[in-house]
């Protein structure tokens, strides 16, 4: 039967892989071009930061809108939505002439890119059992890495040949190529006739799937009933805006501290993000193979995201490196780890709450994880503000690498306590 199943779960990852490099590779060429944007429009590091926070604030209300909006009317159609309005915000960063200009289409930006993995994390649910969702997340959330190691050149290239508007179109477009494929390819498996029988019951393989859907519209006050919900909420809040600091910060960062350019620290940004990707996919493999090798899936996942934790720790030591290689792979390994850590957190979602209202639990830990990241940026932009003007910027960022070092750990304690076993929310 394992032999003739049918392999169509594999391209909707596929498909969730592109759309994922996309949305990011939208949301990071303005952090590619900080450098050069703030020289043509005298930003300073506060104006950048405020820049940022208006696409954080935007994301953080948009991932619970459209968790709630996928959830009423289905993955297919709420991802198309999403794609839709950030990639005609993408490409209208080309139109901005100032501060102001860059802030809305950010705002924008922000506003269409909510939808990107509430309706990923739901895909996966509705494709995979909980063995292989880890895994499947970890494949399409490396998506985020590959955007990272292609951007630097190709945004480099087309900032160097072209000029920085055509870097936001030309990027932006490539959302409405995304959505062909899309629109084609994409159903639910009950209505996709190209999965096989084998493969729908496979599917459909785990004890919670096989319990008869309560029917019932879950409101957002009703999850905040669940501890698991408050789990996966603090759990986002105090580890994705790390991530969001890597994306924003450390091109700028290699280029002040060793005194780099756009062009010549591409490869060392490149190769943070080539080893993020491994993490991503070998974080998901690994709680996916203690869980078929005998040990509960809820024991799987924690242990797995207690490693990755322990893996981001020696980022501190970034304050102590002379030469730029070293400090690229210890920010390396806390890339990976970051990844790794969350196929996991994401996918503990899927394990814990049904599909039904999967999407809005999603978008509410994605925007605990975007208010995160609307406060971690202005701490930034204060920290490295004041340490510029006192001509110690490497303090600076020394402060923030300690805060990302133990971020996860303290994540990871909250998470036991509010939850030591993760349970199913079955109430639902």
């Amino acid at each position: 039967m394992r032999h003739s199943m049918g392999k169509y779960r594999w391209v909707v990852v596929t498909l969730l892989f592109f759309a994922t490099t996309i949305n990011y590779l939208d949301r990071q060429v303005i952090g590619l071009l900080k450098d050069s944007l703030a020289k043509d429009f005298n930003w300073s590091e506060t104006d950048y930061s405020r820049i940022v926070m208006a696409f954080s604030s935007a994301y953080a209300i948009a991932l619970v809108l459209f968790g709630r909006l996928i959830d009423q009317i289905g993955t297919r159609l709420g991802y198309a939505v999403s794609i839709i309005i950030w990639s005609v915000a993408a490409m209208c960063h080309a139109l901005a002439t100032g501060t102001l200009g860059f802030g809305i289409a950010r705002t924008a930006l922000g506003a269409g890119e909510g939808g990107n993995f509430p309706a990923a994390i739901k895909a996966v649910a509705e494709w995979f059992p909980k063995k292989d969702r880890a895994l499947a997340t970890g494949i399409f959330n490396s998506g985020t890495n590959i955007a990272a190691i292609a951007g630097p050149p190709l945004i480099a290239w087309i900032f160097s040949d072209f000029g920085w508007r055509e870097a936001f179109l030309w990027t932006g477009a490539l959302g409405f190529i995304w959505l062909i494929f899309w629109w084609w390819l994409y159903e639910i498996p009950s209505k996709q006739k190209r999965v096989t029988a084998a493969e729908f019951d496979y599917i459909h393989g785990d004890a919670d799937e096989k319990l008869p859907d309560s029917g019932k519209k879950t409101g957002w006050s009703e999850l905040f009933r669940f501890r698991q919900t408050w789990a996966f909420v603090l759990g986002k809040f105090l580890t994705d805006p790390v991530w969001w600091f890597y994306l924003f910060w450390i091109p700028s960062y290699f280029n002040t501290t060793y005194h780099l350019n756009l062009t010549k620290s591409a490869i060392h940004v490149s190769t943070v993000y080539v080893v993020a990707s491994f993490g991503s996919i070998l974080g998901g493999y690994l709680s996916g193979w203690l869980i078929k090798s005998g040990m509960p899936v809820y024991k799987a996942r924690k242990t797995s995201m207690f490693f990755f934790a322990c893996c981001v720790v020696p980022i501190f030591f970034v304050r102590y490196t002379t030469t730029i290689w070293p400090a690229v792979w210890l920010i390396s390994l806390a890339a990976a780890a970051h990844q790794a850590w969350s196929a996991n957190i994401f996918t503990l979602a899927s394990d814990m709450f049904p599909k039904h209202t999967l999407s809005s639990v999603v978008g509410i830990g994605g925007m605990a994880g975007s208010v995160g990241g609307i406060l971690f940026p202005l701490l930034i932009g204060i920290l490295l503000e004041h340490f510029k003007l006192l001509g110690l910027l490497g303090t600076g960022y020394n402060i923030i690498f300690g805060i990302c070092a133990v971020a996860y750990l303290l994540a990871w304690v909250i998470m036991q306590v509010l939850s030591p076993k993760m349970e199913y929310a079955s109430q639902l």
